[in-house]
């Protein structure tokens, strides 16, 4: 590796960042704790708002929806892209927030303008409703489009930017970063359950516009932090497309396929990394020893005066294949992370149709419980869990199995994915239930909808519960593994990879939908997921998605099984080479 004379590292100068992380962090913070109250407070109840004010039919707002969100989680990859090569992470969430903003208010305004949306529908014939107009639409998708800008390139960035003002060479740096995770995920469910509980009311029993209003102006404050705490905020420089990176390996490893390896690679091959890499740097691995050749110095090879390749397309660094090989080996375990979704999108949407035909009342009053709001116990249970999780279980399995997070990252993932599977199961008992009483003993009706249940909505209260539980270990386990697994310089794609899952995911769920309906439609017209879930059959959609999640477990623990840590070396690293691994300084204006 570094023994080899062209591995020195070129003596230009690293400018020394001035972090200030705890002091940053009030704007940081803040900037985050609006985001997420304007965001969710606008998207929470959005299903309600399509299929009440604009008069669309359910299976029609749970597409849009479904695309809608994954379009906004699939534009992370282009945001990504766009904020590690050209803009950084700075310039990026200032952008998207000011788009988040205006989409946010536009959407207002389709709420509190009448000649924006359809007519009242107040008859129980579905049929007989006005749905919107072509104008109508276009107002309601431009928001939706300025509100996905907004969601493409603060989704991937917020996180990493947050960690880029503490110091990760330092133990305070690194308990700062650890810290900041907490409150990261603290502000999330803070937002999320605000949003759901007192936004989602005002929206569903008092105006519409108002309730979206509110959303907004926290959108405006947001972005009002954001901007104040600019002087002190450590911006990273963004040093180029990984992906032409990732290109060059791959070209120059093809150009070099008939060349043997040499008997000690990691010694001999060439390894130049620049001094202003952001990148820790990674010992040799034997995994996918094909691109390996891509860092063989023959003698057509050219060195410029930097000791660097001068054509990257035929030789390439040992610690840029290193660096590609991290990305290949991620893919496996976001595939199953993305089949994992799948799971998460139905608990998303399905329990609030069923609330709707639920008996949502408190005691003998005339107050009901808005249906979207249910959700909420899924981020108490979640928020509850965190710290449990993190002062009491880590440390006592930490003594068993002598690891520093008690478990490993992966098998954090797995046990969500295997929670997932029983949250599909009581999902589907709890509305064979539901819909069995609403049958037999119905409380009234819900316009376009059909009969009321008499089972109270409590009792989505278990599967909600048992999803925030899910949600704990493997989202917060890929958000973990993403950020510590890529290089450090793609750490924005790191973040964009979560919400590709989640996109891709909607859009699988649209198509799930979609098949579902046609192939379950009987003689009567009705299905599986039926306007009126009295007349369908969700619990076996949910048992469906219970076999899809087995089958992603089956696949996880064999791709988890073969999956080798970043930094991990093979047997044949030397002691003396790993001596030398230390990581590099980030390359920063401030």
């Amino acid at each position: 590796m570094e023994t080899m004379k062209n591995n020195e590292k070129a003596d230009a100068p690293i400018e020394e960042p001035n972090y200030r992380g705890v002091k940053a962090m009030p704007f940081v913070i803040g900037n985050e704790t609006f985001e997420k109250l304007g965001t969710i407070g606008t998207s929470s109840n959005l299903l309600v708002y399509l299929t009440t004010v604009f008069n669309l039919k359910s299976i029609t707002a749970t597409n849009l929806i479904n695309i809608f969100n994954g379009t906004c989680n699939f534009g992370t990859l282009l945001g990504a892209f766009l904020c590690d090569t050209y803009f950084g992470r700075y310039k990026t969430l200032g952008f998207a927030s000011i788009s988040s903003f205006l989409g946010m208010l536009v959407l207002t305004l389709t709420a509190a303008i009448s000649t924006l949306h359809p007519p009242e529908c107040t008859t129980h014939d579905d049929s007989t409703c006005s749905g919107p107009t072509s104008w109508q639409m276009a107002v309601l998708l431009s928001s939706f489009g300025l509100l996905i800008v907004g969601a493409s390139g603060i989704r991937p960035c917020n996180l990493a930017f947050g960690a880029d003002q503490f110091n990760p060479t330092t133990e305070s740096g690194r308990n700062g970063i650890n810290s900041f995770f907490n409150w990261y995920y603290f502000t999330f469910t803070f937002a999320m359950m605000i949003s759901i509980t007192v936004i989602v009311y005002v929206q569903a029993d008092v105006n519409w516009a108002i309730g979206l209003g509110i959303p907004t102006f926290l959108m405006f404050l947001s972005c009002a932090f954001f901007f104040i705490g600019t002087r002190i905020y450590v911006k990273v420089r963004p040093e180029g497309s990984p992906l032409t990176s990732i290109a060059q390996v791959i070209v120059a490893a093809i150009k070099k396929r008939k060349l043997e390896l040499p008997a000690q690679p990691w010694l001999s091959m060439f390894n130049h990394v620049p001094a202003n890499s952001i990148n820790s740097t990674l010992t040799y691995t034997e995994q996918f020893s094909f691109l390996n050749k891509a860092a063989i110095l023959t003698p057509e090879d050219e060195i410029d005066s930097e000791k660097a390749a001068a054509d990257p397309w035929r030789l390439c660094s040992m610690q840029r294949v290193e660096e590609v090989k991290c990305i290949i080996r991620i893919l496996p375990i976001w595939l199953a992370g993305t089949f994992y979704f799948i799971s998460m999108v139905q608990q998303q949407n399905y329990p609030v149709f069923q609330a709707i035909q639920s008996d949502r009342s408190i005691g003998s009053g005339s107050f009901k419980i808005p249906a979207a709001s249910y959700s909420v116990f899924q981020m108490l249970c979640l928020t509850i869990w965190i710290p449990v999780y993190d002062r009491i279980i880590v440390p006592f399995v930490r003594k068993i199995t002598k690891k520093e997070a008690g478990i490993t990252i992966l098998q954090k993932i797995g046990i969500g994915i295997v929670l997932s599977i029983f949250t599909m199961l009581l999902s589907g008992l709890v509305e064979n239930k539901r819909r069995s009483l609403a049958l037999t003993k119905p409380l009234g009706s819900v316009a376009r909808k059909g009969a009321i249940s008499s089972l109270s909505g409590y009792w989505l209260v278990p599967q909600l519960a048992l999803v925030g539980l899910s949600e704990a270990f493997t989202v917060i386990g890929l958000v973990e593994f993403y950020y510590k697994q890529f290089p450090e310089n793609m750490r924005s794609f790191a973040g964009s990879f979560l919400f590709c899952s989640s996109a891709i995911s909607s859009y699988l769920s649209s198509f799930l939908i979609t098949v579902i309906h046609r192939v379950t439609r009987n003689s009567a017209g009705e299905n599986w997921l039926a306007e009126d879930l009295n007349k369908g059959k969700l619990d076996y959609f949910y048992y469906f998605i219970a076999g899809l999640m087995v089958l992603n477990l089956g696949y996880f623990l064999v791709v988890a099984k073969w999956y080798k840590y970043k930094g991990t070396a093979d047997n044949i690293i030397s002691e003396v080479a790993m001596d030398k691994i230390k990581p590099n300084k980030p390359h920063v204006h401030v």
